[in-house]
This record gives structure tokens, C-alpha cells and sequence, in this order.
């Protein structure tokens, strides 16, 4: 099975050369490793680049241990380097292994406490050095238990060129199991998502061991590691309850409630936040924050996750709560990320009559309010309109928002795009999810 993850390739492609670190963060087993160290490197070979001018330090590797600490890790670079005047391309995998190292002849005891940890080198420091050399074009990867988007942010400012890798898309899933019926193919992607390891095993059984594991043995315990926590089992139950909640309005103080009467599991509000935090850092779920759109502000709370795989999601909840309406809806926003959209959930204020004849003030839901840059366009995920009422329930917030932008519902199934005559934009989640102009034209009209 081989995927080309083509958006991630020409990413790499239009940064070649541009004097950044190029770091590729996501979430662990995306695929991070293999396009820098197999799609890149076979691009690089294909347009000349010697192999000699490729300098790969797989870090995870027993045979570069010697390079985890960050000064051995750039005289080796430096050792490697060819003086000829072409380019030379570093590729360093899994960086965050690389600790820091306080240099020769400094005694800590003379530093103001507040200041000794700009006395050591970290691989923060050596990338920096490196990326200066001239004809040094330098590639890393990092895992989300150290190599963070916050992480970045801090320590590269405008030195760095970040670029989220994700799961397969549903069209590079189609693409790796060599799909001929996309209904059925989109079917199994609600089942068991894209990460790339479980798409290729064919044994079910064996497929969903290796997501739990996923969760139990790498993910929580490098949140664990990375945070410090003393024990992980408010966090993994945390997990379970926010993998049952995907697409639903939550907030810390709900999910304290939940956990307190469904699991017996005390905590507070601020570690509940703080927690949902440490999931975010690490790609595990994305936050959908809520989006008036007459109002034009945003509420505090409540918010939704989203699971950045459905199939960890499923995994985690033994596969036992797979509900088409809210898969589907996750696989759309997690499409909207992919794409670069900004996604927020949009709250339409809606005044009407009551049984009792008094006027009341609704708040109803638009399920993505989607920005990227020329436009802006609002989604609705509906697996299915059986009903006039269930229809009339699902453009309400479209026909309300009281504006002039392009309006969309995706639902269940093969429909190509058609207008209606109050110009929504109704199409089915198959050629919304392979047909990339879809959401492009949405967006420029």
C-alpha cells in the first residue's frame, strides 16, 4: 500500500529552500516519518539530488542514540555536510528525543534560577544554528509528546515553517485500498477511520487491537510523561466521555457532572480544563468554539470536539457507539481542518411563538461556520432528511442568518451538487469529500 499524500508532498515541495526549519508535527502514526524519509527523499532523487547531499538522523533508531543530546546532534550534521556548493537536505525524525544539554564549563550556581534554563543547548537551539549554514535546507518530524504546535510558536517565532500532517483523508483512504465502491468504502472509513497502519491490515480483529493500543500504550502515556500527571485515570476516563460527545455541546463543568455520575470519578472544573488542553496539544481532538452570527461574537461556553481519527474515536468506545449522524459530522470537520478552513459552530438567534402564545428567544445551530480565505460558508451535516419537519429543522439557522453567504448541507450519500431555488447548496458526503472544487467554488462565490 502506497499513498502518495500528495497536499503534504507539495507542501514540502513549496518550502524547499525558503531558510526555515520545514517541522512536520501531528498526530503520532500519521505518516509524518514516512513522507520525509520515503516521499520527500524519493522527490529529491528523482530531480538529481544525490544521496550523499541527504542526511537522514532517525533519532528513534538504537544506532542514533548517541545523537539524542543536542550538540552531538549537530556536530553530526556538520560532520555529514557536503562542501560542494550544492544543496544538502537534513532530515532529522522524531526530534523531541534530542535533549538538552547544559555545555562544558557552565556551574549553575552562579545563574539566577529564573534565567538557568537559557544556559542549556536544546535542539531548539541547534536547528536554529543549522537552518544558517549555507546550502543546509533542514526537514523535521516531531511527535506531539514533546514537538508541539505551542512548542513551535515559542522557540521558532518566525524561523520555523510548521506543517500539520493528519490521517488519510477519505479520498487518500479510497486511494489505498484501491476503493470501487466509494459507498461501501465510506461506510469502512466511518468504522475504522485513516490511520495509515490500520488501513493497511486486513484482519479486522487485529486492526481495532492496534487502535486501542494506540490510545493505551503511546498517546496517554506520553500525555502522562509530558505533563506529569501522577496517574492517568481521570484522563482516561476524561477521553472515554469526550469520545462519546463528539459533536455535542460540552463545557469543563458538564463533563465534571459526567464523569461524577456515569464513572464515579471526581475532579474539578480547572483540571477538566486543563486536561482537555493537554488532549488538543496533542492532536487527539480539536475544539469547535461557538460563533454568533448576528451577534458576531463568540461564546466562552459550551463548546464541541471533535476526534481528529474516527477510528481511534471508535476504538476507544470499543466500537460500540458508532453513530452515523455524529461520524459523519466529525468526518466533515475534520475535512474543513485538512483543507485549511477555520471552523467554528454557528449559533442563529431565532425569536418565536410559543404554545402559549408568548414569544421566546431560540438558539439554533449551524453545524460549521467555515472561513478560508477569499470566503466564508456555512455547512450543515445531515445524514439524512427523511421528514418536511426534520427538513425544516436543518435550514431554519441557513434561511435565519440574516446574511448574503453561501449556504451548504452535505448529506448521506452519492448526490452531486445541485442549487435549490433558495440557493442552498445541497450534495451528497461523497463527492463532497473526493471533489476538492465543491468546497473551492462554495468559497469564491
Amino acid at each position: 500500500m502506497k499513498v502518495q499524500r500528495e497536499r503534504y508532498l507539495e507542501a514540502l515541495q513549496h518550502r524547499m529552500h525558503n531558510g526555515l526549519v520545514k517541522i512536520i508535527t501531528g498526530i503520532r502514526r500519521s505518516g509524518k516519518s514516512y513522507l520525509l524519509s520515503v516521499l520527500f527523499k524519493e522527490h529529491l532523487l528523482s530531480e538529481g539530488v544525490e544521496e550523499s547531499h541527504i542526511i537522514e538522523v532517525p533519532l528513534d533508531r538504537d544506532e542514533f542514540r548517541a545523537y539524542r543530546d543536542a550538540i552531538a546532534l549537530g556536530d553530526y550534521v556538520r560532520s555529514r555536510l557536503v562542501d560542494d556548493g550544492k544543496w544538502n537536505y537534513v532530515f532529522i525524525d522524531e526530534v523531541q528525543l534530542a535533549r538538552k544539554i547544559l555545555p562544558d564549563g557552565i556551574n549553575l550556581k552562579r545563574i539566577a534560577p529564573e534565567d538557568r534554563d537559557g544556559a542549556y543547548i536544546t535542539f531548539y537551539d541547534t536547528l536554529n544554528g543549522l537552518r544558517q549554514l549555507p546550502n543546509v535546507d533542514v526537514y523535521v518530524t516531531g511527535s506531539n509528546s514533546k514537538t508541539l504546535s505551542s512548542d513551535i510558536d515559542t522557540n521558532f517565532a518566525d524561523r520555523g515553517s510548521q506543517i500539520r500532517m493528519h490521517p488519510f483523508s477519505f479520498a487518500e483512504y479510497c486511494e489505498a485500498v484501491q476503493a470501487e465502491d466509494k459507498l461501501a468504502a465510506f461506510d469502512q472509513y466511518l468504522v475504522w477511520g485513516g490511520m495509515p497502519l490500520a488501513v493497511a491490515e486486513s484482519d479486522d480483529s487485529l486492526r481495532a487491537e492496534y487502535l486501542k493500543k494506540l490510545y493505551s500504550e503511546v498517546y496517554i502515556n506520553d500525555i502522562r510523561k509530558r505533563n506529569r500527571l501522577r496517574d492517568d485515570h481521570v484522563l482516561s476516563c476524561l477521553i472515554d466521555v469526550v469520545s462519546s460527545a463528539i459533536g455535542s455541546l460540552t463545557n469543563p463543568h458538564k463533563l465534571v457532572d459526567t464523569l461524577r455520575s456515569s464513572l464515579k470519578v471526581e475532579s474539578t472544573d480547572a483540571t477538566i480544563a486543563k486536561y482537555l488542553g493537554y488532549l488538543e496539544d496533542a492532536f487527539l481532538f480539536s475544539k469547535a468554539s461557538r460563533w454568533d452570527v448576528k451577534g458576531k461574537r463568540y461564546f466562552d461556553y459550551p463548546m464541541k470536539y471533535y476526534a481528529e481519527d474516527i477510528g481511534l474515536r471508535n476504538a476507544r468506545l470499543n466500537f460500540r457507539d458508532v453513530d452515523l449522524s455524529h461520524t459523519m459530522e466529525n468526518v466533515i470537520y475534520n475535512e474543513l481542518v485538512r483543507r485549511g478552513c477555520a471552523v467554528d459552530v454557528g449559533v442563529v438567534p431565532i425569536v418565536s411563538v410559543n404554545s402559549d402564545g408568548r414569544q421566546e428567544l431560540r438558539y439554533h445551530e449551524i453545524d460549521f461556520v467555515v472561513n478560508r480565505a477569499p470566503g466564508k460558508l456555512y455547512i450543515q451535516s445531515a445524514f439524512a432528511m427523511p421528514t418536511q419537519d426534520k427538513r425544516d429543522q436543518e435550514l431554519l439557522p441557513l434561511r435565519r442568518s440574516g446574511d448574503f453567504f453561501r449556504k451548504m448541507v452535505v448529506t448521506a450519500g452519492y448526490s452531486s451538487p445541485r442549487v435549490s431555488e433558495e440557493g442552498i447548496i445541497h450534495v451528497g458526503i461523497i463527492p463532497f469529500l473526493l471533489d476538492a472544487s465543491i468546497l473551492d467554488n462554495a468559497l469564491k462565490d
